[in-house]
């Protein structure tokens, strides 16, 4: 059997977050991942959709961006986006 070549293997300290809002129309789940990895951005996954995203501040001034990575529409992703510029 052939040894397998890693690229990386690293195991670094991360500090989650649990979060849950109502939004308008939409319950949102997530979980937020914070590490020195990926430029100081945040891991943000979408419990219920099964979808996640690596978001900083710039990403979420980013039009269109939420509402691709998690796929959702242009309201709820307003929603998103309000509450993920006040805990970022």
């Amino acid at each position: 059997m052939e040894e397998r070549f890693f690229l990386y293997d690293d195991t670094v300290e991360t500090k989650t977050r649990f979060v849950s809002f109502m939004g308008e129309n939409e319950r949102h789940d997530l979980a937020l991942l914070y590490s020195d990895r990926h430029y100081g951005k945040t891991i943000v996954l979408d419990m219920q959709r099964n979808k996640f995203a690596i978001i900083g501040r710039d990403d979420l001034e980013e039009p269109g961006y939420l509402e691709h990575a998690f796929s959702i529409s242009e309201e709820n992703a307003e929603e998103l986006r309000s509450f993920l510029f006040e805990l970022m």
